[in-house]
Parts: C-alpha cells; sequence; structure tokens
C-alpha cells in the first residue's frame, strides 16, 4: 500500500487550482458516472467516490474551508483517477478491473484520514458509512 500512497501523493501534487476549478465542473457528470460502476469486490468505492466529490465541490466552492489544500487536491486526484480509461488496471479487464481505483481512493482516504472525518462530521455525514475498506 506505500507504494499506492506514494502514488497517490505525487498525483495530489499535480493537482493545481486550475484542474480544480475544472473538475468541479465535471462533478455532476463523473458522480452520475459513479453510480453506474459495478464492482462487487468493492462494494463501498461508489460511496467513497462520492464522499471525495462532496469534498472537492465544497473545497473549490468555498462552502468548506477548513480542509487543507493537499486533501483536496488529494480526493481530486483519486476521483480523475478512477475516471481514467487507461489506468494501471484498464477497467474494462473483468474480476480486477477496479482494484487500482479502489486501492488510490483508500490510500486518499488513509492519508487524510482526519480531515475527511472532520469534514464528515460538519456536513453531518455518517463517517463510519464512508469506510476505507475496500
Amino acid at each position: 500500500m506505500a507504494e499506492i500512497a506514494a502514488f497517490a501523493q505525487r498525483g495530489a501534487s499535480r493537482v493545481t487550482p486550475k484542474i480544480m476549478h475544472n473538475l468541479l465542473h465535471r462533478l455532476p457528470m463523473l458522480k452520475a458516472e459513479f453510480t453506474q460502476i459495478h464492482a462487487p469486490k468493492f462494494p463501498h468505492l461508489v460511496e467513497q467516490l462520492e464522499f471525495l466529490a462532496d469534498v472537492v465541490e465544497d473545497f473549490a466552492e468555498g462552502a468548506y474551508k477548513d480542509i487543507p489544500y493537499a486533501a483536496a487536491a488529494a480526493a481530486a486526484f483519486a476521483i480523475i483517477y478512477t475516471h481514467r480509461l487507461l489506468d494501471i488496471i484498464p477497467d474494462f479487464i473483468a474480476k480486477v478491473s477496479f482494484e487500482d481505483d479502489s486501492a488510490v481512493v483508500r490510500a486518499v482516504l488513509i492519508m487524510f484520514e482526519k480531515d475527511f472525518e472532520k469534514y464528515a462530521h460538519a456536513q453531518h455525514l455518517n463517517w463510519k458509512k464512508v469506510t476505507v475498506d475496500p
């Protein structure tokens, strides 16, 4: 998992305010796409992605200012990575297709767990539902 965490950190470090702004405008479409993910081995993935999308949206719109930029950038990277068609394990490969996506999302949730938990409580969300489990 250390390699995935390092990968996510590198990716997050490349998320600029312009990328965050562009992602903000694509979030409604991406949220709809996330609901179409069929990954039985990763039952929490859709909920985790929706949570991260909410973090990015609230951060980018200035609705929640207590989250560090690094956490919002990592959330943005996880969303962007999951949306890409060609990633470490392409999503069209059966049985293992979402393993890398889930790993990146979990790594981001773990790296910024305290910040995300604080955000969840401020938004009256059940943090335990947004698990770091696959």
